[in-house]
């Protein structure tokens, strides 16, 4: 019944900007920050980065959104106090709630998504551990998912990859074909909330949101993302948020 291989388009020749749709759908915005921050060795979304927490900072990014219409923020149970009152001093004003995430990242996302308004056209799904995501990618997800359904920020791969078993290198993976996928990913309502009741009921444990998508055989459309919308993972990936804040002039 479904299709499980990938189809990743390239939209508009891959990276050429879309174009400002007139009126875009009521767009919500799921802010998954459930992780265990296991690799960084405390709590990430609480750390300091450039006067203000991680978690802080990503929900800023996403009030100022013009392509941003609510926030559902879905976290750990224990943390929801935390999180709300820090969206609550920060005047996040779009915050619709905070709810309990999963035991996986397809059951947190779909946490998040079942409390959106009903009224959401699109869905945007975001990493809380990408703080410096920019209103420009956000917007360009949100304009590629409005007019094709699907789309997600990425960045070529730029180093060689080979794949390998046992030690052993199997075969050289075409460069040209390979992306780094980030968040935003930005789908039509009804398809990602189907995507992800099949991704849980299979109890298919999947990296990000496109690959619950591309289980219903949907294409995903790649926009430009851009480096400094990096993941913190590790202690390194703080030092060089730090970096990217100093060169913004907002350390």
């Amino acid at each position: 019944m479904y299709n499980s291989a990938i189809k990743l388009k390239r939209y508009s020749s891959m990276f050429n900007k879309a174009k400002k749709a007139p009126d875009r759908p009521f767009c919500s915005a799921v802010i998954v920050a459930g992780g265990s921050s296991s690799r960084m060795g405390e709590d990430k979304l609480a750390m300091e980065l450039g006067g203000m927490t991680v978690i802080e900072r990503t929900l800023r990014v996403f009030q100022a959104s013009a392509y941003c219409d609510e926030i559902v923020a879905v976290t750990r149970s224990e943390k929801i106090p935390e999180v709300a009152a820090i969206a609550r001093e920060a005047g996040v004003t779009k915050l619709k709630c905070v709810v309990t995430g999963g035991d996986t990242r397809m059951a947190s996302s779909r946490a998040g998504v079942r409390e959106c308004s009903a009224a959401a056209g699109l869905i945007a799904i975001h990493d809380a551990a990408r703080p410096l995501v920019t209103e420009e990618i956000i917007s360009r997800a949100v304009r590629a998912a409005a007019e094709r359904g699907a789309a997600a920020p990425a960045i070529h791969v730029k180093d060689t990859v080979r794949q390998a078993r046992g030690g052993r290198v199997l075969r050289t993976l075409e460069r040209d074909e390979l992306f780094l996928m980030q968040t935003p990913q930005v789908f039509r309502a009804d398809l990602i909330r189907a995507a992800l009741d099949e991704a849980v009921k299979l109890r298919l444990s999947l990296t990000d949101d496109c690959a619950a998508v591309m289980l219903l055989d949907a294409e995903v459309f790649l926009v430009e993302g851009s480096e400094e919308n990096l993941k913190l993972t590790t202690p390194a990936d703080v030092y060089a948020a730090e970096a990217i804040l100093e060169k913004r002039g907002e350390a």
